[in-house]
């Protein structure tokens, strides 16, 4: 039988709900702790703004923007001046509860076009007071709980403008926690992320911390998650997500299944903030941009004629009213779709204009969002006085994307936000205060005396590490997290070497005193399919080896004094990793299957792997042999590669540069075809630097020259069975020997390969 699920649960309490109403102040009340909110400067509101928008015209930005000011400045004032609630209470206080996360989040991404509200503080201050932690530390369901890890983007943010990695610390704990349960396989019967609301919360945290770090492994956990919820709880009828599993067999009064709004609204603001991290060319991204598409096409549809939406999407009478959270989130996803590219202008920008100026009409004379549905599961009833801080993060991020209807459309991913001015350095120090008494004065010089003790012995990352060993040459380096352990006095000369690492799995590790590379082993191919063939580059500092070392730190993205990982190869070419072209598309083989170690240093690294028969389109297969000599006092290992095939034609093989290992833009090639030299000199990250790649081939064997949506690629003709030679070289502008394009080409042109092969 069908449920009306509003009327039976409106039959059967609303006198205990009347009660409990009653009653609700005075419980709240008892809960508050003697704890106060952040204490940082306190801004007071803008003058309120006018709130009428007109829905069939773009609004001025500068309008919409002074609004967007005053709700967030109220917002926080409400939130300065308002006790925190120890337990109990999570709608009203600053708590680190998802629901002052979805207010938290959309500042910052109103910060980063105005700050009238004092937002920037306000986030620091709340991120300092709950020490960049999340909440739900006591049970393991809890540590997993997305509701929990939802703050942790506000840490992001923050991250993200101070380059200090300890304010994302707790946070990718708590991922690193939950990346194993994310991809369980087979997927457990009881899903980590059960519910709709989910989406919203952990998914866009894991999908930037892959950014952050340099890490695939959050997005792809993420990415596993995610369509496991999508296919649990997406009515392909409706093109809507079902709140969870219950509400497959609840009706409402109209006998239609019941589609909650913030429910739906959840998904559709995940899967906004998630395009903005992911990849373009990330394997999966047309289906979140086929389901947004879907969703929007669904929603405009029941869209009601005073610009909002109904809490009960198929049924505006099970609740009758406004509701405003839902809407906000649809009215957000819908110009963010327009102005991303996603959703066709004409058709929906009138739907979000509607929506718009029914949203600003439901502001109410304190400022902040009315009729937003109080925290939930299930469609319910709304007043004109119910604010939540969702709703007014909803409505941020709504009216941050109305305000830029009339620009150009935006590609994704976006870029993280600059870095902010380095702030200065707290005193150690106190001035001494006027007028103390001897007794006074005293106290005041012990306590600045064991300020200064401190300063003095004990060590500082900050301080002690940055800037060490100090750059003659003027290069300033990366943030330095956990130095490593430099080798023994009489292990530090410049040494070429290639180690296997089975504890890495099944890495194979060569450099030399200039640079050093890697490629991937079958057991990653194992753990962490479709690992592929390219090769991956790292810069160096020092002229010892240094991988394994930096590996086992088990972070090897990070710069710990000698050099650095951030060089992404992903399922792509990488630094001189090669396919068979055929039919306009680039067929790679698999990672390496048999591995030989022909000499490891001193003054060569050599060594050579088997990459077991791949198909080429259907009709062939290939596989291939290839040596790597990398000696000393070069950039550049010389590969001879010896590629056999089942069919005796020809081959086109491509040999690759990826476009984008460091940045979500590419890089700038410089290709002379003639001598056979193609240089690569990637983005600039502000603290990491650039990677630099080239590749030396005989300019007889050329086919062309040509690109795919991932690398650049030279194309040389090959027989089956005759091995051929080519060369593959990486700097890094942070190492000591190149700090710019100009530097980089000079050194390739000056080259003067070999291109027979050796005996």
């Amino acid at each position: 039988m069908p449920v009306h699920y509003l009327a039976a649960q409106t039959a059967m309490n609303g006198r205990a709900m009347m009660r409990l109403f009653a009653i609700l102040p005075l419980l709240m009340a008892g809960t508050a702790s003697a704890q106060m909110p952040p204490s940082g400067p306190v801004v007071a509101a803008p003058a309120r703004p006018n709130v009428a928008f007109d829905s069939k015209r773009i609004p001025d930005p500068r309008r919409v923007l002074a609004l967007l000011d005053h709700t967030a400045a109220t917002q926080i004032a409400d939130l300065r001046a308002r006790p925190m609630a120890l337990k109990g209470d999570v709608v009203r206080p600053l708590t680190a509860n998802w629901v002052s996360a979805a207010f938290l989040t959309s500042l910052t991404r109103l910060t980063r076009v105005s700050d009238a509200s004092g937002g920037t503080a306000f986030l620091r201050d709340t991120a300092e007071h709950f020490n960049f932690g999340l909440q739900g530390g006591s049970r393991p369901y809890a540590m997993l709980d997305a509701d929990n890890i939802a703050l942790g983007e506000a840490y992001e943010e923050l991250y993200a403008r101070s380059g200090r990695e300890p304010e994302i610390a707790a946070t990718r704990a708590r991922l690193d926690y939950a990346l194993p349960y994310l991809t369980l396989d087979p997927a457990p019967r009881r899903l980590v992320w059960w519910w709709s609301d989910a989406l919203y919360m952990a998914p866009p945290v894991l999908a930037r911390m892959s950014v952050q770090t340099g890490d695939p492994a959050y997005l792809k956990a993420m990415n596993t998650s995610w369509w496991r919820t999508h296919d649990a709880l997406w009515a392909p009828a409706e093109g809507l997500y079902l709140r969870d599993a219950r509400f497959g067999t609840r009706f409402a009064k109209n006998g239609k299944r019941v589609f909650w709004s913030r429910g739906n609204g959840w998904v559709v603001g995940g899967i906004a903030r998630v395009l903005e991290s992911m990849p373009a060319d990330y394997p999966s991204r047309p289906r979140y941009v086929e389901t947004l598409t879907t969703m929007a096409a669904s929603l405009a549809k029941l869209q009601r004629d005073d610009g909002l939406w109904p809490a009960n999407l198929l049924d505006s009478q099970d609740p009758a009213g406004a509701e405003t959270s839902g809407s906000a989130f649809f009215v957000y996803g819908m110009a963010w779709g327009i102005n991303h590219g996603f959703l066709d202008r004409t058709t929906y920008l009138p739907v979000v204009l509607r929506g718009w100026a029914g949203l600003t009409k439901a502001i109410q004379p304190d400022g902040l969002l009315g009729h937003v549905q109080m925290t939930g599961d299930q469609p319910w009833p709304t007043k004109a006085d119910d604010h939540a801080l969702y709703g007014t993060g909803a409505l941020i991020l709504a009216g941050l994307e109305v305000m830029r209807l009339g620009g150009p459309v935006t590609p994704l991913p976006l870029a993280e936000p600059p870095r902010d001015p380095v702030r200065p350095a707290v005193p150690v120090l106190r001035p001494e205060p006027a007028g103390l008494t001897p007794a006074e004065k005293a106290a005041f010089d012990r306590r600045n005396a064991e300020r200064k003790a401190v300063s003095d012995l004990g060590f500082d990352p900050a301080r002690d590490g940055a800037d060490a060993p100090a750059r003659a040459d003027g290069i300033v380096n990366p943030r330095l997290t956990l130095p490593l352990t430099p080798p023994p006095a009489d292990q530090r000369a410049p040494r070429a070497s290639v180690k296997f690492a089975p504890y890495r799995y099944d890495d194979i590790l060569w450099e030399n005193d200039r640079t050093a590379h890697r490629i991937y082993g079958p057991a990653l191919e194992a753990y962490e399919p479709p690992s592929t063939s390219g090769i991956d580059a790292w810069g160096k500092i020092v002229p010892w080896p240094f991988m394994e070392r930096q590996l086992k730190t088990g972070k090897q993205h990070d710069f710990h004094g000698e050099g650095i990982d951030f060089y992404n190869v992903n399922t792509f070419r990488g630094a001189g990793g090669l396919g068979i072209w055929q039919a306009n598309k680039l067929w790679t083989s698999r990672n390496w299957a048999k591995y030989r170690i022909l000499k490891d240093g001193p003054d060569v690294a050599d060594f050579s792997v088997d990459y077991a028969p791949w198909p080429v389109d259907t009709g062939r297969k290939v596989w291939e042999t290839r040596r790597f000599t990398l000696p000393l006092g070069t950039n550049f290992t010389r590969m001879v590669s010896t590629l056999s095939s089942d069919t005796a034609e020809p081959l086109l093989v491509g040999i690759g540069i990826q476009k984008r290992p460091t940045a979500p833009a590419a890089g700038t090639l410089t290709a002379d075809a003639k001598t056979g030299r193609f240089s690569f000199w990637g983005p600039t990250d502000p603290d990491k630097g650039a990677m630099a790649v080239a590749l030396m081939v005989d300019p007889a064997m050329i086919a062309k020259v040509t690109e795919d949506a991932d690398n650049y690629l030279v194309i040389l003709k090959v027989t089956p069975g005759k091995p051929f030679v080519y060369y593959s070289g990486a700097a890094w502008s942070k190492g000591l020997e190149f700090h710019d394009r100009a530097a980089w080409e000079t050194y390739v042109r000056a080259q003067t390969p070999s291109f027979a092969v050796p005996k």
